[in-house]
């Protein structure tokens, strides 16, 4: 016993006054794994009653977030303790310090700040689909300062949350699951319009991606230059692909026009030249 007492009371580092002894890295290792454990035993039945659809993912992803934030604070704050730093002087001797860095990492506590927002707001959430300047995002991960999505290209985009919380965002899944899309198409003057709009539902009929075979709508749109312009309407679940639903669409669209004669008109002009004749009047003198 004496032994390891004289371990743990083994000093490591001496700096004047301030000594750090064994005992004092156990103590910091037995708080950081006693955090871990803790951590891991509320992540479990936070995420089985996600399992068992009593929570929405998005709602366990960010209530998790919002618990590990605050357990390592407050672990952070034994942890300086033990070691000797007192978080409340210390907090009060650096308040002027502290005022200049947060002025030189405004954006950056601006973020830290809209990250807390968006995890107890919860208005975006994990598996969320964004439309952001432009680019439609999948979300995958709200951290603290930044948010990680993947766009429809595959490609991992990093977000800082200010622009989520400031900015303009449609979210196409806050709502509801199936969202309402359409495709313009224009045909030839003389078609029939009746069997036009026919065609048009029957084509969004054979795609298995439609929410609602019930909602699909055919509609004649207007008069332009050199077509007649239709536009059908439909609901669908799968919001992050839906330009290849679109597409697919559209190629059973113009395969049916096709069986029925149906003809896509392209921009024509007709030019009329106009010759003017000049008579040579010659005076015979």
């Amino acid at each position: 016993m004496e032994t390891l007492n004289k371990i743990l009371e083994f000093e490591l580092i001496t700096i004047g006054e301030y000594k750090i002894r064994v005992y004092t890295i156990a103590i910091v290792l037995l708080i950081f794994l006693i955090t871990k454990v803790i951590l891991w035993l509320l992540k479990k039945p936070l995420f089985r009653k996600y399992k068992a659809n009593r929570l929405d993912a998005g709602n366990a992803y960010a209530l998790f977030q919002i618990i590990k934030y605050l357990v390592w604070v407050i672990a952070i704050s034994f942890i300086l303790e033990s070691i000797g730093i007192n978080v409340t002087l210390l907090i009060a001797g650096s308040a002027a310090l502290l005022v200049g860095i947060g002025l030189g990492l405004q954006q950056t506590f601006n973020d830290v700040i809209s990250g807390l927002i968006l995890l107890f707001e919860r208005s975006i959430k994990i598996n969320d689909i964004l439309e952001i300047d432009g680019d439609i995002v999948k979300i995958q991960n709200i951290g603290i300062r930044t948010s990680n999505g993947l766009n429809r290209d595959e490609i991992s985009i990093i977000i800082p949350n200010s622009l989520i919380t400031t900015n303009k965002v449609i979210n196409w899944s806050h709502q509801t699951k199936k969202t309402r899309f359409r495709i313009n198409v224009g045909v030839a003057y003389g078609s029939d319009v009746d069997l036009v709009l026919k065609v048009l539902e029957e084509s969004v009929l054979e795609h298995p991606d439609i929410y609602d075979k019930k909602l699909i709508e055919a509609r004649f749109l207007d008069f332009s230059n050199s077509s007649l312009d239709f536009q059908v309407l439909f609901f669908s679940e799968n919001v992050f692909r839906i330009e290849k639903v679109k597409s697919d669409i559209r190629k059973i669209i113009n395969r049916k026009f096709i069986e029925n004669n149906i003809t896509i008109p392209f921009p024509q002009m007709d030019l009329h030249l106009k010759s003017n004749n000049t008579e040579i009047l010659t005076k015979k003198e």
